[in-house]
């Protein structure tokens, strides 16, 4: 008789593999997987448990435990799949809505519609701020496989910002995309705590500003002021 070999969890390649790879599922790990991210999302990582997710999902313990291994994978391909649609999303939106208006607008208008899809993601999928900054507060350990994909997706939004600039013309896109992406993660955590009105608005408006002095070409420097020659005695 064959030696019977251990099975993997069925997420163990997605987590590993990137956003969008925990898309490949069952239709019981789908239902555990959209579950576990309504729940995670809406009341907090740490106070959702399997018992609650595998009753959500219609399904038993052992059936979660069989398709992802535990808790800790639920919540790394949980937020792979968040990561996933806001990528999909901002480059979308920047690609549909600020194409038309570059040439109208000047070369800086992609940066500023990255704002515009800011505002509208939060409108429709963020009432309680970034999932993954709430993450982060959540899941302090840095060794947790969830918090590299927390990092990750930030140094993705910085990346896409300094591409952008990039392609701007500005003379300094590091320090364009270092400002602007300051600007969204203050933004979205604003937002999420209810502090300034229309925080996604007042970002925009400073990135603008932002955006006049990054695609302003610096000035040339004057000639040298000669010497004042001496008095002649």
């Amino acid at each position: 008789m064959g030696t019977k070999t251990k099975k993997e969890p069925e997420t163990a390649a997605a987590t590993a593999a990137g956003p969008g790879a925990a898309t490949q599922l069952t239709p019981g790990a789908r239902k555990i997987l959209d579950a576990a991210s309504t729940l995670f999302y809406e009341r907090g990582i740490t106070a959702v448990g399997v018992d609650l997710i595998a009753k959500e999902a219609g399904t038993t313990k052992k059936t979660l435990y069989d398709r992802f291994g535990g808790k800790d994978a639920l919540i790394t391909a949980y937020l792979h799949e968040r990561d996933l649609r806001w990528r999909t999303w901002l480059t979308s939106w920047v690609d549909t809505h600020a194409a038309g208006i570059r040439a109208r607008s000047g070369a800086g208008e992609p940066l500023l519609a990255t704002f515009d899809a800011l505002a509208e993601w939060m409108r429709q999928h963020n009432p309680r701020g970034c999932g993954f900054v709430n993450a982060a507060a959540e899941l302090p350990d840095p060794a947790h496989p969830a918090r590299r994909v927390i990092t990750e997706q930030k140094r993705w939004l910085r990346g896409y910002l300094y591409e952008l600039s990039v392609a701007a013309g500005a003379h300094d896109p590091d320090e364009l995309a270092d400002g602007l992406a300051l600007l969204h993660e203050g933004a979205v955590v604003l937002r999420g705590l209810s502090v300034v009105d229309d925080p996604v608005g007042a970002a925009r408006a400073l990135a603008a500003q932002t955006l006049e002095r990054a695609l302003t070409p610096p000035r040339a420097a004057g000639p040298p002021v000669a010497d004042t020659p001496p008095h002649g005695r």
